[in-house]
């Protein structure tokens, strides 16, 4: 996904810049039994472009239509957490998770506010009983250099310990960084609940973050023609570490890749799944429900 305040500007750009085909996609045939989206933005398009992006109460509704009726909202910077927290208290569909994005930390870092943020996220990590998550956090190396990453580990620390004294799921981004994630989780000790977000390694990597008791959430990446080590992945994994997310707006599933992501969109993912796993679709739905109110602390 773009990042923190990039990814806000990058949503921006897109809404204003040339316009390629960013209509939204058509909505595809509901599941047979509802699932959770467990990573999503819905902060990113909260001012709908006529035709492209949907207004919360549009996304929640579309959403529910196909059988996704449960969201995790998930803040990834200060106002995106504020906006989480907020969002979560206000719609039923929604719990929230906050956090400071990895590549939000050397920012923060270099304008000497990077300890004030993190008060910020623990007491927006507990204003609510709806906050069921502290995340995403992690290490992303595609995006950040070698001056950032010692800004990034700290961060990655104190959040993992927020989300053990808390009892909060902890979410964790890792882009390019599989190793250097392992890292820090043993080194800190993982919490009771860890989800892998957009889980981007390969079967052997998927061995590793299980074996550490990790739930795997896989997105739309899933379908993409590039992604076979993805997919040996998933096929790796147990029925009951799985998981679904859209990191909607972005990482639209094919075959509407390029085009606006959101929640509506996850049973072309979720068929996918169940076409590489070799799993009944529905037998797949319940799992990945049971699932996540098991990863999330309860259904909600």
């Amino acid at each position: 996904m773009t990042d923190g305040p990039t990814r806000r500007r990058a949503a921006t750009e897109e809404r204003s810049g040339a316009r390629r085909d960013r209509d939204r996609p058509p909505a595809p045939e509901p599941l047979p039994h509802p699932v959770v989206d467990n990573h999503c933005h819905l902060d990113i398009a909260d001012e709908p472009v006529e035709g492209e992006w949907f207004a919360v109460e549009q996304a929640l509704a579309a959403a529910a239509a196909v059988g996704v009726p449960r969201i995790v909202q998930i803040g990834c910077d200060l106002p995106g957490a504020r906006w989480a927290v907020e969002a979560a208290a206000t719609h039923e569909a929604l719990v929230a998770g906050v956090a400071l994005h990895p590549n939000e930390a050397p920012r923060l870092e270099a304008a000497g506010e990077l300890e004030a943020a993190l008060a910020e996220i623990e007491r927006l990590a507990q204003a609510h009983d709806r906050v069921r998550a502290v995340g995403e956090t992690g290490l992303d190396h595609f995006r950040t250099g070698e001056e950032g990453r010692a800004a990034q580990v700290q961060s990655f620390r104190r959040h993992i310990d927020l989300a053990k004294r808390l009892g909060k799921t902890l979410v964790i981004h890792d882009r390019d960084a599989h190793d250097e994630v392992l890292e820090v989780i043993d080194a800190e000790g993982a919490p009771e609940r860890w989800v892998m977000h957009c889980f981007s390694g390969d079967a052997a990597f998927a061995r590793a973050c299980l074996d550490r008791g990790a739930h795997l959430s896989f997105a739309g990446t899933v379908t993409f023609k590039n992604a076979a080590p993805l997919r040996e992945a998933l096929a790796v994994a147990p029925r009951d570490r799985v998981l679904v997310e859209t990191d909607a707006p972005y990482l639209t599933p094919a075959p509407w890749r390029g085009r606006p992501n959101a929640s509506y969109l996850v049973p072309l993912t979720v068929r996918a799944m169940a076409e590489v796993r070799g799993d009944d679709l529905e037998e797949l739905c319940v799992a990945i429900e049971a699932n996540t109110e098991a990863a999330f602390g309860g259904a909600w």
